[in-house]
């Protein structure tokens, strides 16, 4: 008779197994709002102009997709202003009116005026460690601005700008400045795409820009991001060139 086995069964890991860290595959994005993506990047990326007549059946086969959620892209599209929609014929693109540019532009100057005169009344030490992420998105400025790689320069531009809007630290005018993303990329596409030699000039403008936020002129800072805007954007402005 073979002897019993006092010990048991041998012990055997009970410990859970490993979970996969392989990432789960994002959802594919609603047909509808992958069309209304497309559409409005290619309006506010300069791709589709102000002015230019949208199918929604051509749109539908550049993007493999029916008229119906194009048709609902269209809707989202117009309730932001960004197209007009035309029984039967499609949609146009709407363009920048002055009076819009104008709007946003005086909107912006408030805003960021206001942001240096709190940077102002702050600490030297942080308008320094702002003028040193000034510094480093001017660099990136420079070397957009010698490859006249106009859609990154226009990132770039509102990303130094919305700079100032942080390390101000007022959220509730961060918000606000926010909203007017969409309008201001189109905008800065709308000017500086037409003559791209310019972003040179706007990198020295914007350099300006930082020595006076650094020196605390909130005067100086006022004046120069008028005349600085008002360059920009005097294609928009219906001003000289």
């Amino acid at each position: 008779m073979a002897p019993t086995d006092l010990a048991g069964p041998a012990p055997t890991d009970s410990s859970p197994a490993p979970v996969s860290a392989a990432p789960v595959p994002a959802a594919p994005l609603p047909a509808a709002e992958r069309a209304y993506r497309a559409v409005k990047q290619a309006i506010l990326s300069g791709e589709s102009p102000g002015g230019r007549l949208l199918s929604e059946a051509e749109v539908g086969t550049q993007l493999g997709l029916s008229r119906t959620p194009v048709h609902e892209a269209f809707l989202r599209l117009q309730a932001e202003g960004l197209l007009d929609l035309l029984p039967r014929r499609g949609a146009v693109v709407v363009p920048v009116a002055p009076g819009e540019a104008r709007d946003v532009l005086e909107v912006r100057r408030a805003l960021e005026t206001a942001a240096v005169r709190r940077l102002a009344e702050a600490a030297a030490a942080e308008r320094e460690a702002l003028d040193a992420r000034l510094a480093a998105l001017l660099a990136d400025q420079r070397s957009l601005a010698a490859e006249q790689d106009v859609a990154a320069f226009a990132q770039a531009d509102a990303a130094f700008h919305v700079a100032l809007l942080e390390a101000s630290g007022n959220t509730v005018a961060l918000r606000l400045y926010a909203t007017l993303a969409d309008r201001q990329q189109r905008m800065t596409i709308g000017s500086v795409g037409r003559r791209p030699e310019h972003l040179a000039t706007l990198v020295d403008e914007h350099r300006t820009l930082a020595a006076l936020v650094l020196a605390g002129d909130v005067d100086g800072f006022d004046d120069a991001v008028t005349t600085h805007l008002g360059r920009t954007h005097a294609v928009l402005l219906g001003g000289a060139l």
